[in-house]
């Protein structure tokens, strides 16, 4: 060895070191003087700036309680433990079974290089390498930092020059950090097979246990995965070499004192046994017992990937849900919830093609309390029923029973025709613009609007488009109270006729409609185009359960609108709350007394009758009332031939909206025997939601 005088007269300790890291791990056919010559060289010129990545935690998510888990996010998972959150057996197995000579060198360890190099020498290869605990935590910050592939390569690839960089930069971070902020961001960081990324996900999966909990026997064990997770991995392998390597870090942990000759012992005749756990990730991992729930998860996510506080992407944001260690306690309420799961169950099997399905929503918070449908959330398809569309039957199968669609609202779906329900657009229109709620049309049994027809369309007559009411005893005089209540078209369209389509549009837009379609999207670009939408009052647009839900939540908290919101609080990682994120973001998008007046109204549908008025000799949920046992204002929905039904209802506590329709094929009429699906839904969830709170009553205007 040449060189070796030259090196020794150095007397530079992070050269010696950087120079025989890379004899150490290279074969020794390939050791000569010039890879000596060139090391030392590299070692001097080396860049020694490492730049610390902010190390990638779990998020979980909670219902309302804050005590029931949703489900977890994350790219791995793992949350940060400081070192006085863990038992000191746990840092000094890993320490024996990595790094025995931990405290004693700055970073590299020349003793350990000179053996290695011996070794390989003789095994003419890499038969052992020299990484210290130091030099490990530096590859792993270098892998994680890493922006590019050829970085990645760079940070992990088996070269001289990879470990040499490792070596002088581990001597520097050892001049920077104590030894204990090292072993803590090394623990934190660390793969330990199985998916657990730490201590904290390495106890949790294996035993289900916190660090803090596990025996002697537990710690040692996990110690002992660092060096090859895969191979001493017992929940994949067999135990055995799991058990040897575990007993193996106890008799280390003897020699250097930090167990006693009988702990270890008594440590090493206990069985090894798991407790596997396996962690949910992303909202296709809900638990089963609250699979429905997976609906909810995925508006959460729609919601996060919207927000501009958690990042300038959505991609970005999404990676802060994944990698952000956030707590985030949600909307839900899981009682609510289960009675909303129960509800549309009852009336629809999850086999149906017709999906039915409840939303929830808080006045005056726009917190969104229950979301429901009769689907399983699920990717795998391939039981599914035959799609409802003949043109797409042989090609795909239909959303019954597994999807994971955004049928409820939230995501990009297309919507529903809403029917009826938004006659609640043009009352509140015509209200604001001062018409009473006595304002009367005579409301034949088929009205000839000013709006225009489409030609060969039944609703058109010569060149007018020609509305009829679903009923003949609709016909004759009516006001809003008996017009909503019995929702009698010709009278909708003539009140939309004097206030303006474009108004009635516009409302909806107030309210938080927004246009899918493309025909829908052409119609309310503008004033004029708005004012020739003479059906939009009869619900010919899409729209989702989501959004009617806060609709009508904004009239049952006298016209404040709140946006929807599924979170009540994100704590950061260390526990700091994002402030704003929960709170309601609300304005005063109707008058108070325009939304007592609409809501005066909408009594009339459900039989708690009006107040100012007459509602009519029949509505068309004039049991609910009765049904739900308290003040209680809605309004049904149906579109043509009943291909879809709905209903919107509310007391001042709590809005919903219910719908049943086909999702694969809007043409496939859901029937009259479907139609009272949606009321019937909504009446439980108020009745039983409510029950046990003080009956609020509606306040006239």
């Amino acid at each position: 060895m040449p060189y070796l005088p030259r090196l020794l007269r150095m007397g530079a300790t992070g050269l010696i070191g950087g120079v025989a890291v890379a004899l150490a791990i290279l074969p020794v056919v390939l050791v000569t003087g010039v890879t000596v010559r060139d090391s030392s060289e590299a070692f001097i010129d080396m860049p020694i700036k490492l730049s610390e990545p902010e190390v990638g935690q779990t998020s979980y998510v909670y219902a309302a309680d804050g005590q029931t888990l949703l489900t977890m996010f994350y790219e791995e998972h793992r949350r940060y433990l400081k070192l006085a959150e863990m038992p000191s057996e746990l840092p000094q197995a890993v320490v024996a079974a990595e790094d025995n000579r931990f405290y004693d060198h700055h970073g590299v360890d020349v003793q350990g290089v000179a053996r290695a190099f011996v070794a390989n020498q003789h095994a003419g290869g890499v038969a052992q390498g020299a990484s210290t605990l130091t030099m490990q935590y530096v590859r792993m910050a270098l892998r994680d930092g890493a922006r590019t592939p050829s970085e990645v390569v760079a940070a992990t690839e088996q070269t001289a020059p990879r470990k040499v960089r490792e070596a002088r930069i581990s001597i520097e971070l050892e001049k920077r950090l104590s030894k204990d902020d090292i072993l803590e961001r090394y623990l934190n960081l660390a793969y330990f097979g199985h998916r657990a990324f730490g201590v904290f996900a390495a106890a949790q999966i294996y035993f289900s246990k916190q660090p803090k909990d596990l025996t002697l026997a537990e710690m040692a064990m996990l110690a002992g995965l660092v060096k090859a997770p895969t191979d001493f991995d017992p929940a994949s392998n067999d135990a055995a070499a799991a058990t040897q390597r575990r007993n193996w870090v106890l008799d280390q942990m003897t020699q250097l004192h930090y167990i006693s000759p009988a702990q270890a012992a008594k440590a090493k005749s206990e069985p090894l046994v798991l407790k596997v756990y396996n962690p949910p990730n992303d909202c296709t991992a809900v638990a089963q017992a609250i699979n429905n729930w997976g609906f909810f998860c995925d508006y959460l996510k729609n919601w996060w990937i919207r927000q501009p506080q958690f990042g300038a992407t959505p991609q970005e944001r999404l990676d802060q849900l994944r990698r952000g260690g956030h707590r985030i306690v949600t909307t839900i309420d899981p009682a609510l919830q289960e009675i909303a799961i129960d509800e549309v169950f009852a009336q629809q099997s999850a086999k149906s093609p017709f999906a039915h399905g409840l939303v929830a929503v808080e006045p005056g918070t726009g917190y969104v309390k229950a979301m429901a449908i009769n689907r399983v959330f699920s990717v795998n398809q391939s039981a599914n029923g035959r799609h409802t569309d003949p043109a797409k039957a042989s090609a795909m199968p239909g959303n019954y029973p597994n999807t994971v669609n955004a049928l409820l609202g939230g995501g990009d779906m297309p919507g529903y025709q809403a029917g009826s329900t938004f006659k609640l657009f043009t009352m509140l229109a015509a209200l604001e613009a001062g018409m009473p709620l006595e304002t009367s049309f005579d409301a034949p049994k088929q009205f000839v609007s000013s709006y225009p027809g489409k030609p060969g369309e039944p609703s058109t007559c010569g060149d007018k488009w020609c509305p009829v009411n679903a009923s003949d005893a609709m016909t004759g005089m009516h006001n809003m109270w008996s017009g909503f209540g019995m929702s009698v078209n010709t009278y909708w369209v003539q009140l939309q006729q004097a206030v303006g389509a474009q108004n009635a549009v516009k409302m909806a837009e107030r309210l938080g409609l927004q246009w899918r379609s493309e025909t829908d999207k052409a119609l309310a670009s503008s004033p004029r185009r708005a004012a020739q939408w003479g059906s939009f009052t009869l619900g010919t647009a899409d729209t989702t359960p989501l959004e009617m839900a806060n609709a009508i939540a904004t009239v049952a908290a006298d016209g404040v609108y709140c946006e929807p919101s599924p979170v009540v609080s994100v704590d950061r990682a260390d526990g700091a709350p994002i402030v704003e994120v929960g709170k309601p973001r609300c304005h005063q998008a109707i008058p108070v007394q325009v939304a007592r007046a609409a809501t005066d109204a909408a009594r009339c549908v459900t039989g708690y009758r009006a107040v100012g008025g007459e509602c009519g000799t029949w509505s068309t949920a004039q049991w609910m009332a009765g049904a739900v046992g308290r003040p209680v204002a809605g309004k049904t929905g149906t579109t043509d031939d009943t291909r879809t039904a709905w209903f919107v209802g509310y007391t001042p506590q709590l809005a919903a909206a219910g719908f049943i329709a086909d999702p694969d094929n809007p043409f496939n009429a859901v029937g009259a025997g479907n139609a009272q699906n949606p009321a019937q839904s909504v009446a439980g969830l108020l009745r039983d939601g409510l029950a046990g709170q003080p009956v609020a009553e509606f306040t006239y205007p």
